[in-house]
């Protein structure tokens, strides 16, 4: 209440170069939020809806508990995963928190790439 009588009276005593030095502070911690907090997490959910809907058969996907697999069946608000041979589980298509490129992990394309490394090194020896 003790605010909004301060704004009153530097209206009322035209006081407006005042009152924008008050407000611009405000102005600029909006924009900052907005620019580092809002639009990035915008985009990343328009990024992660495009992947959903782009999900096709035999795609290899990561699940959010980490389970990996290849889909099977796509349905409108499930997708069918083979983990195993004779092993198929039914997800939530927003379950699915990553589709992996060429059907393989990072971990096993970091593995490859240190082993290349390695073989140059001891050709260069």
């Amino acid at each position: 209440m003790n605010s909004l009588f301060s704004y009153l009276t530097l209206l009322q005593e035209g006081g407006s170069g005042q009152l924008l030095t008050m407000l611009l502070p405000f102005g600029l911690i909006i924009l900052v939020f907005y620019f580092l907090i809002i639009r990035p997490q915008n985009k990343k959910q328009k990024e992660t809806q495009r992947m959903l809907s782009a999900l096709k058969k035999n795609d290899k996907v990561v699940t959010i508990g980490g389970i990996r697999g290849t889909v099977t069946n796509v349905k409108d608000q499930t997708v069918v995963v083979r983990v195993d041979d004779n092993v198929k589980m039914e997800f939530s298509k927003s379950a699915i928190s990553n589709v992996l490129s060429g059907g393989q992990s990072g971990a096993d394309e970091s593995s490859k790439e240190k082993d290349k490394e390695e073989t140059s090194e001891s050709d260069q020896s």
